[in-house]
Parts: structure tokens; C-alpha cells; sequence
């Protein structure tokens, strides 16, 4: 069932590298706590899942690719209630640029219908490095 779940949550990241805006939104309950205030400063909010995808792919393809790395999951089940934590690295690609996010992430999945769906994800920043102007570059480039 932790495999279940983590394959869940990797469905997400896997899905936006890929561009693979379907198998993003499939792993997603239909709506998502989303808290990356710590990255944005956007406060966090409940958002219907077909919302964060189209913020993403409106602003993930302004980079030439994607890739994000996750690690160190530890799963707790209740019910149909999973708690997840794990590591993140997402490095994102301009040309010979580049631009690293590492944090930790806490996440809530609920099974729903016998299918797991992450419904909250909360990015706890730990730091940025590279060119931290390429989130601006991308936005230009979509």
C-alpha cells in the first residue's frame, strides 16, 4: 500500500517533467490544500486540481525541461487517510542555465473510490540556487 501511495505522489512531479498534464491531475484529489509560500509567498489555499494544473502548464513549458528528483519517504497510514514526507529537488533548464529548489514536502493522500489522490502538498523550502532570475525568463517565454 507505501508503494501505492508514493507511486501517487511521484505521478505529480513525473507528470510535470513529462508535460503530462493528465497523469498530473489524475494523482490529484479533485481539490489540493497547495502551500508553497515558503518558495512564492503565496499564501496557501485549497484549489480545485484542474486550477494547479493549468498555473503549471501554463509556466513549467517556459523552461527547455524539468526534473525533479524525490527521496526519503516515510508513509503513515490511517483508514484511507496517508500522511507523506519526503525530499524534493527540482532543477528547471534555459539553455545552459539552471535553477535548483530543495525542500521537504509534507502531503495528505485520500483514497477515494479504491484510487489514492494527494490532497494536500506543502513545499517547505530549504533553499534555491543557480540563476534564480530563470523563473522570470520562462514566464517571458510562454
Amino acid at each position: 500500500m507505501e508503494q501505492l501511495i508514493i507511486s501517487t505522489v511521484t505521478a505529480i512531479f513525473n507528470g510535470a517533467d513529462e508535460r503530462n498534464w493528465l497523469k498530473v491531475q489524475q494523482a490529484m484529489a479533485e481539490n489540493v490544500y497547495l502551500d508553497y509560500s515558503s518558495l512564492s509567498g503565496n499564501p496557501a489555499a485549497s484549489i480545485p486540481a484542474e486550477q494547479i494544473v493549468n498555473a503549471w502548464k501554463s509556466f513549467l513549458p517556459g523552461f527547455d525541461r524539468t526534473h525533479h528528483q524525490l527521496s526519503n519517504f516515510s508513509v503513515t497510514v490511517e483508514e484511507d487517510t496517508a500522511t507523506i514526507h519526503f525530499d524534493g529537488k527540482a532543477d528547471h533548464f534555459i539553455d545552459q542555465d539552471s535553477w535548483t529548489v530543495e525542500g521537504s514536502y509534507d502531503a495528505t493522500a485520500v483514497k477515494e473510490n479504491g484510487q489514492w489522490h494527494v490532497s494536500r502538498l506543502k513545499l517547505n523550502l530549504l533553499r534555491q540556487s543557480g540563476d534564480l532570475s530563470l523563473p522570470g525568463k520562462a514566464a517571458e517565454r510562454i
